[in-house]
């Protein structure tokens, strides 16, 4: 999968997701994000996806932009955010206000010694954690955003990135399983 990109991730949609091959390759138009805040937030995104060609075109895209040290932190945010996403999930949702008052007691060092701006790290955990639908955490890391001072904009841009890389792996899966139907 070497030569996998954004564009390649593009024309790789089918014609019923149009919208979603030219939202993909409206991606690098955004201008809300630093080069490092979009690819940590496209790559993070894409791993919580769990799209292997997803995942493929962002980390090609984020190599190419990214530090390895960001290339890293985007990697743990996805991480941690996997974990956090849902623990505090079922805290929320659950109809017993006790577990909300109970410790975590999960480690979460990684959030301290990430190694990029804490405000790009926290812009990648909303991501995930909107991709994986954990509204705690989202409330938590906007909140966190906005203390670094990003923009509402900055956040409305990092999820609808985070969206598109999802509905792109979304799609994709559909498209496997309508193939291995055909051929069954």
């Amino acid at each position: 999968m070497s030569d996998v990109n954004l564009r390649f991730l593009a024309s790789s949609m089918p014609d019923y997701a149009k919208d979603i091959k030219l939202n993909l390759t409206s991606i690098e138009n955004i201008t809300s994000l630093t080069p490092q805040q979009l690819w940590g937030t496209a790559l993070a995104s894409a791993i919580a996806s769990r799209n292997e060609l997803v995942l493929a075109a962002m980390d090609a895209e984020a190599k190419a932009k990214l530090s390895p040290e960001a290339m890293k932190a985007a990697k743990g945010a996805a991480a941690l955010m996997a974990m956090n996403n849902v623990y505090y999930r079922f805290t929320h949702l659950v109809d017993d206000d006790n577990f909300a008052t109970m410790r975590a007691n999960l480690r979460m060092n990684f959030m301290r010694g990430h190694g990029v701006e804490t405000a790009d790290f926290e812009l990648w955990s909303l991501a995930v954690s909107a991709v994986n639908g954990c509204g705690q955490c989202m409330s938590s890391h906007v909140g966190s955003v906005l203390k670094e001072g990003l923009t509402r904009e900055a956040i409305h841009d990092a999820v609808r990135v985070a969206s598109i890389v999802h509905a792109a792996a979304v799609t994709l899966e559909g498209e496997e399983h309508f193939l291995a139907a055909e051929h069954a």
